[in-house]
């Protein structure tokens, strides 16, 4: 098992040939974040590799996410009469996050500086990108959390499969069409969280309690905003732009079937856990929700990962009433399981590629090059 080889031989064959194509059209992105990561990639020396910037930000996205499951373990400390977190704890998380967003947008600007880019380095950009959305999502929960004016557990769960949704169609037009549109939800979101992490800690969670306008609360407009953003933004340009490479004809795939494959892994693993919460016995999402969004946030990941190693090899991609203290027990057990599944899956996929483009993933230096 340790020495097992996830990516094939035809694969490897395909990454040889492959070719980064993305279209980038927001206009955050192009007269805001991208002047601004220009300037801030000159600071980095060139001896500094891609990918360990690329991991140094997945990093902070990591760190955040426990910081807050210390001081907010069950989501309870934003009700009012719980324990808040602590003003610096918004401050730190805030700045953090804002940190790890522009070292993922320098990462390929210093790939391409350094003359370094490689395939390896965006699987590795993408893959962590697919991890950190159950980060993200659940961490800024916890400015409203789940008491009397916050948001319930199940609610969250529906909002994390948006954004995961979300995420995955970027992948699924890039599989059909070659091209990777990158969507416009990601920069506007990451800018709004970091800047709402702040103002949380000037004006403390009480400020959320309000309404924002008339009887609709704060809590409504995060909700609305992340499925208005889904179907409104997301969804119709994911559609648009397969319709357009079908008009051009110039989709990868010749079937409805073939085209629809990446799709129903999430969709499954959707299913599957959406039917466990609802017929759980001990009403386990209650009892853990963190430890299920990250289970189900890390098998996720795991799909798109093998979704993405097919799309840019250009291979197909071919996919009981129990006690509550042993559906704990499997949770947990599904968590660790499916986190250590990941981890081997992204270091074997590492090691191969590194191997096969004698490279080192964290250094610029060449094997050979003593």
């Amino acid at each position: 098992m340790a020495g097992y080889e996830y990516v094939s031989p035809e694969q490897l064959a395909g990454f040889d040939k492959y070719k980064y194509s993305a279209v980038d059209t927001n206009p955050l992105s192009l007269y805001v974040m991208h002047p601004f990561w220009n300037t801030i990639v000159k600071v980095f020396p060139t001896w500094l590799a891609p990918n360990l910037i690329t991991f140094s930000g997945f990093l902070l996205v990591v760190f955040n996410f426990l910081l807050m499951a210390y001081f907010d373990p069950d989501f309870y400390a934003s009700a009012p009469g719980h324990k808040h977190v602590p003003d610096w704890v918004w401050i730190v998380v805030g700045i953090l996050n804002f940190v790890a967003y522009t070292l993922d947008g320098v990462d390929g600007k210093q790939a391409r500086r350094t003359n370094s880019s490689t395939p390896l380095g965006e699987l590795f950009d993408h893959g962590l990108d697919s991890w950190s959305c159950v980060y993200f999502v659940v961490t800024v929960y916890s400015i409203f959390g789940r008491g009397s004016t916050g948001v319930s557990v199940f609610v969250l769960y529906l909002l994390l499969w948006v954004v995961l949704f979300s995420f995955i169609l970027s992948h699924w037009e890039k599989y059909n069409t070659g091209i990777l549109f990158l969507p416009w939800g990601y920069d506007i979101s990451q800018v709004t969280i970091s800047f709402v992490y702040i103002v949380t800690a000037v004006v403390g969670v009480e400020a959320w309690y309000e309404p924002f306008l008339f009887n609709f609360l704060y809590r409504d407009l995060f909700t609305t905003m992340i499925i208005g953003c889904a179907l409104c933004v997301t969804l119709p340009m994911s559609l648009l732009n397969f319709f357009r490479s079908y008009k051009n004809n110039t989709l990868k795939l010749n079937s409805v079937y073939e085209a629809m494959v990446p799709l129903f892994s999430p969709c499954l693993l959707f299913i599957l856990s959406t039917a466990w919460i609802l017929w759980s016995p001990s009403d386990i999402l209650e009892l853990h929700p963190r430890v299920f969004y990250f289970m189900v946030g890390t098998a996720f990941a795991n799909s798109t990962c093998q979704l993405i190693v097919c799309q840019m090899s250009s291979t197909r991609l071919v996919n009981l009433g129990v006690p509550s203290y042993v559906e704990s027990i499997l949770l947990y057990t599904l968590t660790t399981a499916f986190t250590l599944a990941h981890i081997h899956y992204g270091v074997r996929v590492v090691k191969q590629l590194s191997s096969h483009f004698q490279i080192y993933p964290f250094s610029l230096r060449k094997p050979n090059s003593d």
